[in-house]
């Protein structure tokens, strides 16, 4: 139902249909497929049928002639939701490749027009191509194509990632399930203004922004598309450059809807992508909890959910809607991001003002004595920053405090 309601659909009947031997014709049995042709005929003008599964091209072909009106599958409406949502470019491109990957898969011969012959080419003629044949090479031609375009954006992205590692901050990544609150906790926290509404998918493309953690360090924060379950490979594949940015990021923000009475399944299903994106050994390391949407649960279990994450390495409990909690995420992420640090004492020149201010910019001064033309910090910093700093600034001295 969720789905439907994504894209503004009205349902007029639902029900769960046993199939305990799929028909390779119809996926129904004759009587169920008799049964729900009469309700749509009562429910006219009934435009769609959804059956939350895959099914098959003789399928869907053999269903809507039984039922007279459209039938289409888990995918496909999917890939009807993800055409409303995208907005960029990227956005745009990764559906369309999706889709036409779907549609290929589609093509069969189900209709007189796709059977015509056209005229050959070359000296000998020939039958020619059939008009099922030309849209086969169509869709495969635009396939090819679309996938290098994606690539060309890819390389883009990945640069970004490298201008990111230069300036630089740590990225922080909101993952999980579709509809978990991601987008409402980032417009909370970046002060943006991200689509964040009660539907699926309502993120498609991934939006970063800067944001200040409460010692002062900037990080950048990426709102990135939901997941689901169940969800096609060719879907995933198609958004596998978006999905990146979890990887390539620096700490990533499981976001959970523990409201919802499938928490548990849709925690596992996120952990099962991320898993499929190389990140399985990673995560323990770099992954925080967010429980989310505690202000829909009853005064008892908000209490409760909230002391076990406190006693929890790694969990926050918050509204992202009501504010909540989110000092204590904030400060999780504080913590987590500067656990790799290590002190430094540094000499640098008292006249490198652009050194010394992205000191301050990117470590913690524990300390500075300024003797001459020499100043003299201790200071704790990232690895990655140790190496940034040494390369960009040069300094007369640095030396790793034991």
């Amino acid at each position: 139902m969720g789905l439907t309601a994504a894209i503004e659909l009205t349902v007029a009947h639902d029900e769960v249909v046993r199939v305990d031997q799929p028909r390779p014709a119809t996926l129904f049995g004759t009587g169920t497929v008799e049964r729900i042709g009469k309700l749509i005929a009562e429910e006219k003008p009934a435009e769609v049928v959804i059956i939350d599964a895959a099914v098959t091209p003789v399928q869907q072909r053999n269903l809507e002639k039984a039922w007279k009106c459209k039938v289409i599958d888990r995918t496909g409406l999917i890939l009807e939701i993800f055409g409303a949502r995208a907005r960029t470019h990227e956005g745009r491109l990764q559906v369309e490749l999706a889709a036409l990957t779907y549609q290929r898969s589609r093509l069969v011969r189900s209709w007189t027009h796709l059977e015509r012959q056209r005229g050959g080419f070359g000296f000998l003629g020939g039958p020619g191509e059939s008009q099922l044949e030309i849209d086969r090479r169509l869709i495969g031609e635009r396939i090819a194509r679309l996938k290098r375009e994606l690539e060309d954006t890819k390389r883009t992205r990945g640069l970004h990632r490298e201008a990111r590692r230069r300036v630089p901050y740590p990225v922080v990544a909101l993952v999980g399930y579709t509809n978990a609150g991601k987008s409402t906790l980032f417009n909370r926290l970046t002060q943006a203004s991200v689509m964040a509404e009660d539907l699926l998918f309502a993120t498609l493309d991934p939006t970063m922004r800067v944001l200040e953690l409460p010692s002062g360090r900037k990080v950048i924060l990426s709102d990135t598309v939901g997941f689901i379950s169940e969800l096609p490979t060719s879907l995933v594949a198609a958004f596998r450059a978006t999905l990146e940015e979890v990887t390539a990021a620096d700490l990533i923000i499981h976001v959970r809807d523990v409201s919802h009475p499938d928490t548990g399944a849709q925690k596992a299903d996120v952990e099962a992508v991320l898993g499929e994106l190389g990140l399985a050994d990673a995560l323990p390391a770099r992954m925080i909890e967010g429980l989310n949407k505690i202000d829909l649960l009853p005064d008892e279990d908000r209490t409760v959910l909230i002391r076990q994450a406190e006693r929890q390495d790694g969990q926050a409990a918050f509204s992202a809607v009501t504010g909540e909690g989110l000092d204590l995420l904030l400060r999780l992420v504080d913590q987590r991001l500067g656990a790799s640090r290590s002190l430094h004492d540094l000499e640098v020149d008292v006249r490198d003002g652009s050194a010394i201010a992205w000191l301050y910019s990117h470590g913690e001064v524990i300390e500075r004595a300024d003797e001459g033309e020499v100043a003299r910090l201790r200071v704790s910093l990232d690895p990655a920053d140790v190496s940034r700093f040494r390369q960009r600034h040069h300094p007369l001295r640095m030396v790793a405090v034991p």
